[in-house]
């Protein structure tokens, strides 16, 4: 008798995705991008990139930089804007046919829940509130480091798009992440996707300066990869909301450790870059694993 095919379908917050892999914000643009590279339609969820109020034009200067087993990144939320984003993009998007999250940031308050309420009557999915992006002067991460800012944002963007589930991006460079996860969840958060990227820098030895203009970026990449499993782990048994593991993750392997650590999906960023069909070869891995040790569904992998 042939085996029963596993079910790679997971349910956050309500909603149903075919599988757990999700392409992370700020490394697939707004899906076109990688049209022709890898079957986009067989994903999980795409999370768009960072979405702003108003339009930014990013950071000046070196915006990426390889580091061994890694990479910095200072694009500085390069985007359009949140209006044009729902009336030149949201719809090519929503075709494309995994579920769709906004990641929402801004450099004030008052920026995100006017971004929240707008995003809020669109056909969007989640929205993903983005305090941890290291690569802005003023917002971004600021927001995400003590647990009372993060809470009082979350309260506000929750209240402004009431329709929408609410994934919080936490930033590991929080001096207490687990304090943070915790308060947001109280302040009405529906899930967590951790973690974003590390804050670090990188020399010029021949100019003797900073690589890049703002000095520090974000470090992402397979090095990164065990701290943000470690602290996958630890939120596991602080919050009790679905979590979704970001970090490195580059093969099947890497997917399935956070799934086993209690994640009930993954976010795929930098190894897109390095090769696009990444995505769909952590599936088919996933999948296969599920077939030999006979897992029905991918919630049956927690260890936890």
């Amino acid at each position: 008798m042939k085996a029963k095919e596993p079910d790679l379908s997971v349910t956050i917050a309500g909603v149903k995705l075919r599988n757990p892999v999700i392409a992370a914000s700020g490394t697939f643009g707004y899906g076109r991008e990688y049209e022709g590279l890898l079957d986009i339609a067989s994903l999980g969820g795409i999370c768009t990139k960072g979405l702003t109020l108003d339009p930014r034009p990013g950071n000046q200067g070196v915006r990426i930089y390889e580091t061994p087993s890694g990479m910095m990144n200072s694009i500085g939320l390069e985007n359009p804007g949140i209006p044009a984003f729902i009336e030149l993009e949201l719809s090519g998007l929503r075709k494309l046919g995994p579920a769709i999250i906004a990641n929402l940031s801004g450099s004030t308050i008052s920026e995100y829940v006017q971004g929240a309420r707008l995003l809020g009557e669109t056909d969007v999915d989640f929205i993903e509130l983005n305090i941890s992006c290291p690569n802005v002067k003023s917002g971004g991460m600021t927001f995400g480091l003590e647990p009372e800012t993060a809470a009082s944002l979350t309260r506000q963007v929750r209240k402004a798009a009431s329709k929408k589930p609410l994934m919080v991006k936490l930033s590991p460079n929080a001096p207490d992440i687990a304090a943070v996860a915790q308060a947001c969840v109280s302040a009405g958060a529906d899930a967590l996707s951790l973690v974003n990227t590390f804050k670090a820098m990188a020399i010029d030895i021949n100019t003797r300066k900073p690589v890049f203009e703002n000095v520090s970026a974000g470090l992402s990449g397979p090095c990164i990869k065990p701290i943000a499993l470690r602290m996958v782990w630890e939120l596991y048994d602080v919050v009790k909301v679905p979590i979704i593991g970001i970090g490195g993750i580059a093969c099947a392997a890497d997917a399935l450790e956070y799934l086993l650590a209690g994640a009930a999906a993954i976010q795929v960023g930098s190894a897109t870059f390095a090769h696009p069909p990444a995505m769909n070869e952590i599936t088919a891995g996933i999948k296969a694993y599920m077939k030999k040790w006979e897992f029905a569904k991918i919630s049956n992998l927690s260890i936890r």
